[in-house]
This record gives structure tokens, C-alpha cells and sequence, in this order.
């Protein structure tokens, strides 16, 4: 059985195990500005959904209703940063793809920064706050995924320990496939391949020679 042939990267999809030390630890608040990381409450949810760019508050309630958390960054009182985890499975943008969610597994999604604070190292704070609230609640691996072109999010993402695991290829009988990163386990290429398609069909997978 051959394996598919590539189009292109769409995307990276990355761990973060947390049942072991974490690499970057909240407290040294990596953001180059003061700054404050949370749980958004539901105080938080008018200014939370004008961050994301809603008319109401409706997508942002439902989102909580369904179990999802959200943690924001506060700038002198100001909502400029938030990143939403979702704990069983949740649609990956336009790939039409989803992430399926093991039992203590999370998937953090939908992570961003108002334009006037970008670049200053907020979006790797955040996700070091959320990293270390979810191991202190017991969970024990995070997966995230980056587009492969949004070059600040996954020195974002690396810069707080995140492992790149698969690319998310378009091959060229236009389905998707995997293919694993350097220095990847077997295990976890096969883990990462289920949590994006829901089988261990390694004709998917694509491995280096």
C-alpha cells in the first residue's frame, strides 16, 4: 500500500503532555508588559464577545453552556488577549476536520490578541496559564493546532514547550493526511492521527525515509 502523495501543509497540529514538570512555568509571566491571566467569568462575557468581534453575547454563552472554558489577559483592566479548551471533541475551522478528545485530554482552540498588544509575548503567557491550571486539575496531554502559514502562533505555541507532532497535508486524491514530525514517537503520530480522524489508518500517515 503506498502512501498519499502531498499538495501542501494546511497545518501543524502540536502536544503538550502534562502528566511531567511543565517546560514554562505561569509565574514567570513570559508577556513583556504587566499583565493578568484568568478564567473569564461571567462578568467577563459582554467584553469577551465585543474581543472576538460579536454584535451580542449570544455565541460566547453558548459556547460556556456547553462546558467549553475561556481564559483572558487584562491589560490595565482591559480584556486585549483570550484562548478557549474544549474537553470532548470540537470542528477545526475550515479543514472540516475535528478534534476527538481522549478522557484527561484538552484541546485548546481559537486563541487571540487585540491588534494594539500583539507582540509582546501575551498569547504564550495566556496559553502557560491555561497549560498550568488544566495539570493542576488533572489533565494530562493538550493538543493545539496552528495554520501553517500563521508563523506568531506557533513560536507562540513552541515557545511554552508544545511539541509539533503531524502536519495536516492535502494530498493529491484530495483527502487529508498526516504527516509526522522529527523526533516523534510512534505512539504519539498514532494518537495525534486518531485525535484528527477518528481511526489509526497509517495509509494516512506520512513518515520520513
Amino acid at each position: 500500500m503506498t502512501t498519499p502523495s502531498e499538495i501542501g501543509v494546511l497545518g501543524i497540529f502540536w502536544m503538550m503532555r502534562l502528566d511531567r514538570p511543565l517546560p514554562v512555568k505561569p509565574e514567570s509571566h513570559m508577556a513583556r508588559i504587566p499583565a493578568t491571566f484568568r478564567r473569564a467569568g461571567s462578568e467577563d462575557v459582554e467584553e469577551l464577545a465585543l474581543a472576538m468581534g460579536y454584535d451580542d453575547t449570544i455565541p460566547v454563552l453558548q459556547r460556556l453552556s456547553m462546558g467549553k472554558h475561556c481564559y483572558i489577559a487584562r491589560v490595565e483592566g482591559k480584556l486585549v488577549a483570550y484562548g478557549w479548551i474544549t474537553f470532548d471533541k470540537e470542528d477545526i475551522g475550515e479543514l472540516g476536520l475535528s478534534a476527538r478528545l481522549n478522557e484527561r485530554e484538552a484541546y485548546i482552540w481559537d486563541c487571540a490578541t487585540l491588534a494594539a498588544y500583539r507582540g509582546r509575548r501575551l498569547y504564550p503567557a495566556l496559553l502557560a496559564c491555561m497549560l498550568d491550571e488544566l495539570q493542576r486539575a488533572g489533565f494530562r496531554r493538550i493538543w493545539i493546532g496552528t495554520d501553517a502559514d500563521n508563523l506568531p502562533s506557533q513560536i507562540g505555541v513552541a515557545l511554552v514547550g508544545c511539541q509539533p507532532v503531524v502536519e495536516i497535508i492535502l494530498a493529491e486524491d484530495g483527502q487529508y493526511a498526516t504527516r509526522a514530525c522529527p523526533g516523534v514517537s510512534l505512539q504519539d503520530v498514532l494518537d495525534a492521527h486518531y485525535a484528527l480522524f477518528g481511526n489509526r489508518d497509517k495509509s494516512r500517515i506520512i513518515f520520513a525515509d
